[in-house]
């Protein structure tokens, strides 16, 4: 996602850790902690369909 919270597309399949909007929009999203975002995003990539795999498995 961009720094636009506006835009979609494209920067709806990744996620940005560094802009807080999109840390509070995927947490929403995804049904997860910031931290377990993070950990998620660490583990395998940014991409938001690997990251939404990784979440169901923990």
């Amino acid at each position: 996602m961009t720094d636009n919270p506006k835009k979609t597309g494209l920067d709806r399949k990744l996620i940005a850790l560094n802009e807080p909007h999109e840390v509070l929009s995927w947490t929403k999203s995804l049904g997860c902690t910031e931290a377990q975002l993070r950990d998620a995003v660490k583990a395998v990539g940014n991409s938001a369909e690997a990251v939404r795999v990784y979440l169901k498995k923990a």
